[in-house]
């Protein structure tokens, strides 16, 4: 019987809900699932291929202390990042403290004073645009360093390189793309999309600097914007590449100047990549890429189940289930102010840790809109951990990301049902 099964004794979880959660999910699995696992297996291999080639062996997991030069562990993480990610360098610290981090070092070290930098996806993700100076009115934003933003919009969600072409100027230094949905109601740029997108671009400016935000994208395709022409590529190690393992962090892979500038950039001129403690992160860092193939899998399939159900209720979501993924990010827009609080009640009880706490609209900095944010993770803040966050603002889009392991996404999703359940029209769509 249902009412034995632990779901309903220690969740709460009703039959109704189960069965229709299990409904959706027997779909999608037959759909979708055979070639999430073939994208993962690929993507293991290449993990594996490239600790093995760059002979990663036990003393490497060893650290030093202050300055922390001939770190054992830090110039291993380096070159195995690169051979990942197919690139000439890497640099991959835990003082780069947040993707966000990781983009404004990358942009401030690349641009000087009366450079341009293009925006070729859009409007960026709301702290981005602090960083750019514009929003807010934070010191040593870029705008205050005398570097020019501009951007053009996507045409029907994919990237206007005619448009792009065309925004050139004499003063462009660098394009940026941001592959993820973010705060947009977007899907995610795919790898086809960057690649078609450069190879565009490059035959008109064949030495322009091309930066992908790859931030909830890496191992959601067996490639990534580097292996497409992109000149740097940057991302968050508690995001996918962490695997769930990694403390903190950033990464920044490309082409060798690029990340010899940008080392200086992070320490000084003439120290670069030579200094920077690693805390003892390495095999953390490591162990978490290891896993990261895997755990994102797990995250893709469940932003699929949330996507079904919610689809099947007759909400607008993207991406839409039959559409190509590049990120772990699931919208879903609900035009209702309650019902965007409800799903991140549910994902917050959902959570192993600070399952009891109920999370509520705040001033988040970075954000022009107060935001509410549910993530019970092991390490705060984890985007590759269940979580579910969304701007205060119509038209009330929850985006949902995340999930080592499938089944506590599986439970996310039908706690969030119970929970609709107190509204009239989601009751009677799941019982009908």
């Amino acid at each position: 019987m249902f009412t034995e099964n632990i779901l309903s004794k220690q969740f709460g979880i009703s039959e109704t809900v189960y069965n229709y959660v299990q409904k959706i999910e027997k779909e999608i699995k037959y759909k979708h699932f055979e070639n999430i696992d073939k994208i993962r297996e690929k993507n293991q291999y290449k993990v594996i291929r490239a600790m093995q080639e760059n002979r990663l062996n036990y003393t490497n997991f060893y650290w030093n202390t202050g300055y922390g030069y001939d770190d054992p562990g830090r110039e291993k993480v380096e070159k195995i990042y690169a051979s990942v990610f197919n690139t000439e360098d890497a640099l991959v610290r835990p003082s780069i403290a947040s993707g966000t981090h990781a983009l404004y070092l990358t942009l401030s070290g690349i641009l000087q004073h009366g450079d341009e930098v293009i925006s070729i996806s859009g409007r960026p993700y709301d702290t981005l645009l602090t960083v750019l100076g514009e929003e807010g009115n934070e010191a040593n934003n870029l705008k205050e360093a005398g570097i020019v933003y501009k951007e053009v919009p996507l045409y029907n969600d994919d990237i206007d390189w005619e448009g792009a072409i065309k925004a050139v100027t004499m003063k462009t230094k660098l394009l940026m793309i941001q592959r993820s949905t973010g705060y947009s109601f977007r899907p995610g740029l795919t790898i086809e999309k960057i690649k078609f997108a450069i190879e565009k671009i490059r035959k008109v400016y064949p030495n322009i600097c091309i930066m992908v935000d790859n931030c909830y994208g890496e191992f959601v395709h067996e490639l990534e914007p580097s292996d497409v022409g992109a000149d740097v590529v940057v991302g968050s190690l508690i995001k996918n590449p962490g695997g769930g393992i990694a403390l903190s962090g950033g990464y920044i892979v490309g082409k060798k100047h690029i990340i010899d500038r940008l080392a200086n950039r992070l320490t000084a001129p003439g120290l670069g990549k030579e200094l920077g403690l690693t805390f003892g992160t390495t095999r953390n860092t490591l162990q978490g890429l290891f896993f990261a193939p895997h755990i994102v899998s797990e995250a893709v399939k469940g932003a699929l189940l949330f996507g079904g159900v919610y689809s099947s209720l007759g909400f607008e979501i993207t991406p839409e289930i039959e559409e190509e993924r590049s990120d772990i990010i699931q919208a879903i827009k609900f035009n209702n102010k309650d019902m965007v609080i409800k799903i991140c009640e549910a994902v917050q009880a959902a959570s192993p840790v600070d399952g009891h706490v109920s999370p509520v609209p705040w001033e988040m900095p970075g954000y022009t809109n107060q935001v509410i944010m549910a993530s019970g993770a092991f390490v705060s803040g984890s985007s590759i951990e269940l979580s579910a966050d969304a701007p205060i603002r119509p038209p009330y889009i929850a985006y949902i990301q995340g999930g080592l392991f499938y089944d506590h996404v599986k439970l996310s999703v039908m706690l969030s049902l119970e929970k609709m359940t107190e509204f009239d029209e989601i009751k009677y769509a799941i019982n009908k």
